[in-house]
């Protein structure tokens, strides 16, 4: 399935370049535009799910994109700042699907976008709820509540796949070496202790639970 694309447009170079980063680190393909001329020639190119647009561009221009694309294809999040009150109202009046203010955070951001585009009826990330943080487990990436985060190796998203889709269940070794088998040449049943040791460090979770003499259990928290 081909990634959801964003455009970003009207944000400063430097607020553009990390809203830039960390939406693709989250899995997305970002477009950027740097005024409401550009943002115009970029959406109606077409291809665009999500347009993250500056209220403050020059002359009422986001207002204008909002006018001419709302009732396409693009999902419009506009930014604004506390000051802009009616601007904003006038901005969910015409058509924009979210606002967030100033100043803005990208793992908000990125959240935002991912509920607007699962509304769309297409996959956004895939989140794992935990205790203490959610993972990102198309990004490869754990969230943490204390607002740090971590990148996962892909042998760590394949242990937490097998868990996530045998929630409650006891795996032995040979189900987590067969289904995620390790990333070097520790492959031996000895070293599924350490790495599952090392998957909890990192997640700082207790849901995977040790089966003495059996496996291992991924209990989801309450809701999971």
């Amino acid at each position: 399935m081909a990634r959801p694309v964003v455009a970003l447009i009207g944000f400063s170079a430097d607020a553009a370049t990390e809203l830039d980063d960390y939406l693709q680190r989250r899995g997305y393909v970002v477009r950027l535009a740097a005024d409401g001329w550009q943002g115009d020639a970029l959406i109606g190119e077409g291809g665009v799910d999500v347009a993250v647009v500056e209220l403050a561009l020059e002359d009422g221009a986001g207002l204008d994109l909002l006018r001419r694309h709302a009732a396409g294809g693009t999902l419009f999040m506009m930014v604004n700042g506390r000051s802009d009150l009616i601007d904003k109202i006038l901005a969910l009046e015409l058509g924009a699907a979210d606002a967030v203010e100033r100043p803005v955070n990208p793992r908000e951001i990125a959240a935002r976008i991912g509920g607007l585009i699962a509304r769309r009826g297409r996959r956004g990330s895939e989140l794992l709820v935990l205790e203490n943080a959610t993972v990102d487990l198309k990004a490869a990436l754990v969230m943490h509540r204390s607002g740090g985060e971590d990148a996962l190796s892909p042998g760590q998203i394949a242990l937490l796949r097998l868990f996530a889709a045998n929630p409650r269940t006891v795996l032995t070794r040979d189900d987590i070496i067969a289904a995620a088998p390790a990333e070097a040449t520790d492959a031996f049943d000895r070293s599924i202790d350490s790495r599952i040791v090392r998957l909890r460090r990192k997640l700082d979770t207790e849901t995977i639970t040790t089966v003495r003499g059996t496996g291992y259990r991924f209990d989801p928290p309450s809701g999971g």
